[in-house]
């Protein structure tokens, strides 16, 4: 029985790959799609000419999607990653549909590689009561992503701790900054 026939809010897991070929991204996106159930959340190309494909849905689905996906990326597979239990924050964020409230304090986490930002985004919403507000993966960017996200002082400071430590260990980390108390305007810009 597919995953997606049940009554859940959001997939339990999620997994992604990152190429280098445009061409070999949308075979392996196919291929992906083919090897198991699972939902195609998001597949594009991104900055500076790859490709990225993310999936949702069961975990053993999700392990045999991206092998699917190696498999046909061989040496154009940059990156790759899957994330059980996934926060449900990560699907919004990704998506650009978050709803941004403003309010405590803003923290943002600048990383070199898109799959690095999102597993760090899975992190954050896993850390602290916080509201992940968006992210932009790779476009415009030169294939850097970055996340910014919202609560109170404590727990901006916590997740963002929590978040940045992922996209370290892979030594990929551009930036992480906490803003306490902005000004209104700056919200303003973050909408």
């Amino acid at each position: 029985m597919s995953w997606r026939s049940f009554d859940k809010p959001t997939p339990p897991a999620i997994g992604f790959l990152e190429l280098s070929s445009i061409a070999r991204g949308i075979e392996a996106t196919d291929a992906m799609l083919k090897a198991a159930d699972v939902l195609l959340v998001l597949a594009r190309t991104i900055c500076s000419g790859k490709y990225m494909v993310l999936v949702a849905g069961e975990v053993q689905d999700i392990e045999a999607s991206v092998a699917a996906g190696v498999a046909i990326g061989k040496e154009c597979t940059i990156d790759q990653f899957i994330i059980p239990n996934v926060h449900p924050a990560v699907f919004p964020a990704v998506s650009s549909s978050g709803m941004f409230r403003g309010s405590g304090a803003i923290g943002i986490i600048e990383s070199f590689s898109v799959a690095s930002l999102i597993e760090a985004i899975d992190q954050i919403a896993k850390a602290a009561l916080v509201e992940v507000v968006e992210c932009r993966l790779a476009m415009a960017l030169g294939g850097k992503a970055y996340v910014v996200f919202t609560g109170d002082v404590d727990a901006v400071q916590y997740s963002i701790d929590a978040g940045a430590e992922v996209v370290k260990k892979r030594g990929l980390l551009v930036n992480q900054v906490v803003i306490p108390n902005p000004r209104k305007e700056l919200f303003d810009t973050l909408i």
